[in-house]
């Protein structure tokens, strides 16, 4: 007996992300918001960065056809990122290198990379009253100093109150906004450095542990813009560091 063919399934493509919980906090008296959201973190090689998209919960408009970065194209990515730049009251990225990640800790890099761009949202004219970061944990932050026999506090940083929320990028236009115009930027760094290193397909994995990365890696060594500090290869390179 002959069967039927099977369905086709078509993709299910996320929701659009809404400035629906950004406006929750109009209640508390907040107007300009900072979406916050970074990236790299997981790379093996180049920077942190961290995307800043600061929203006016009193007129801002939606803007289609944004999602979390890590739901578009790179096609997509470039055609948006003017579009959320000029959306934005104000925007902007920082970063933190390969080098200042093997020096602080990764928690510390991310910090430096949010504050570079804090400072450039501050440099703009804009001072956010509160701030909406993707994930659990705010490293955004400055650390408090706990008595007066620790260490002075680091320079200034975001002193705006941060609220996190998981999945956030997925969900809240500010942040997904921010995730675009940080991969967008990350992405290009990465394609710069493939010029002076391209047997490392960075210009493709954008520094992420591809077969080809994990192989150039074993062949030839770590450069300048690995993370060193990290464990590259799960201790191939340097089993020494694990005893």
């Amino acid at each position: 007996m002959a069967t039927a063919p099977a369905r086709q399934v078509s993709p299910v493509r996320s929701k659009a992300p809404t400035l629906r919980h950004e406006r929750t906090f109009k209640a508390q008296g907040a107007r300009y918001l900072a979406g916050v959201d970074e990236v790299g973190r997981g790379a093996l090689a180049g920077p942190v960065s961290v995307g800043i998209a600061v929203v006016d919960l009193h007129k801002q408009k939606p803007l289609s056809g944004v999602r979390d970065s890590k739901l578009l194209s790179p096609m997509e990515r470039e055609r948006l990122e003017p579009l959320v730049r000029s959306w934005s009251v104000a925007s902007a990225v920082g970063h933190a290198s390969s080098r200042e990640i093997d020096a602080l800790g990764l928690i510390a890099a991310l910090r430096l990379a949010g504050t570079r761009a804090w400072l450039e949202i501050l440099a703009a004219g804009v001072s956010p009253d509160v701030v909406l970061l993707d994930g659990s944990h705010n490293w955004l932050s400055p650390p408090e100093q706990r008595s007066l026999f620790d260490e002075a506090a680091p320079g200034p940083g975001c002193d705006a109150p941060v609220h996190t929320k998981i999945k956030a990028d997925m969900q809240c236009l500010s942040v997904a906004a921010a995730s675009v115009i940080a991969k967008v930027e990350r992405d290009g760094q990465m394609r710069g450095l493939h010029l002076e290193y391209p047997d490392f397909g960075w210009d493709l994995n954008k520094g992420y542990a591809t077969p080809l990365h994990r192989d150039a890696l074993r062949a030839a060594g770590p450069t300048p813009y690995h993370r060193v500090s990290w464990n590259l290869l799960g201790g191939e390179l340097f089993p020494e560091a694990g005893t």
